[in-house]
């Protein structure tokens, strides 16, 4: 029976240069390996480490890249190893089966979505309303199933983002802050629900992932063992449970780390 090892990749497996955090003197930096390009400039990197693990763990489990990227966003990363048959996108929307998105899936996914919350429309509105032009760069809707801003972070108000919280869970949705973008969620658009579906279809008898964000979290109770990195949002909200894994190590180390987690779980005998 396959080990179905599902791991968030921005931040968790694939780092920008912003997020790196190689704060090791520049003589001991690793050698980093571009895995995705975008509008012809290099975008986000592993360690040529962590590339060579990825390639031994795409040989002994299933691996699923799973994050919250559009299926467009998702398409630009290269990632090194074997093509992966199976990728969950847009949080849980889309369930890719050699890059096709599974229609029987996206359909439940949203006939859940219209019968438990408030639509897409209304939370647009709302953040078209109260979100402040000074601070916000963009507006956008992904695969229309949910919304998301880019924002000047050092510019933009705490208050405001608790008080979108909290209007959006009266209403069935959840709000996440990465980096410079505010993402708002609708509850049940999980990406442990796809998670599941897999392994249901594959038969995986051991579920192992990996996540640094709040919209990652039903991914990591929903898996037999999970790991979080030393950054990100669940590490600022020390967010931990009995089987999920804190590790120290901060930016592309600790993907790589993440990865010889994923191997040493997978080879250990069950």
């Amino acid at each position: 029976m396959p080990v179905l090892v599902a791991s968030d990749l921005d931040r968790t497996l694939i780092y920008s240069a912003a997020a790196l955090a190689l704060t090791m003197p520049d003589a001991r930096a690793p050698r980093l390996l571009c895995v995705e390009v975008h509008e012809s400039r290099p975008l986000s990197y592993m360690t040529e480490t962590a590339s060579q693990l990825l390639t031994e763990l795409g040989d002994v489990a299933l691996f699923v890249p799973t994050t919250t990227r559009t299926r467009k966003q998702y398409e630009r990363i290269n990632l090194p190893g074997p093509q992966p048959k199976y990728a969950i996108c847009a949080n849980g929307g889309h369930l890719l089966v050699d890059g096709v998105s599974d229609p029987d899936w996206y359909a439940r996914v949203t006939a859940r979505l219209a019968d438990e919350c408030a639509p897409l429309d209304e939370i647009r509105e709302y953040l078209m309303a109260t979100a402040d032009p000074m601070w916000v760069r963009k507006h956008r809707v992904a695969e229309d199933l949910f919304a998301y801003l880019v924002v000047e972070r050092e510019l933009l108000p705490e208050e405001w983002v608790k008080e979108l919280a909290a209007w959006a869970e009266n209403r069935g949705w959840t709000v996440s802050l990465q980096g410079r973008k505010i993402y708002a969620v609708p509850k049940p658009l999980t990406k442990s629900a796809a998670m599941h579906e897999l392994a249901r279809r594959t038969g995986a008898d051991l579920t192992l992932a990996a996540g640094d964000s709040l919209l990652d979290a039903d991914l990591l109770l929903a898996a037999d063992k999970g790991w979080r990195p030393g950054h990100g949002e669940l590490a600022d909200e020390q967010w931990s449970a009995p089987q999920i894994r804190a590790l120290p190590e901060r930016g592309v180390l600790a993907g790589e780390r993440i990865l010889r987690e994923f191997l040493r779980e997978t080879k250990t005998p069950r």
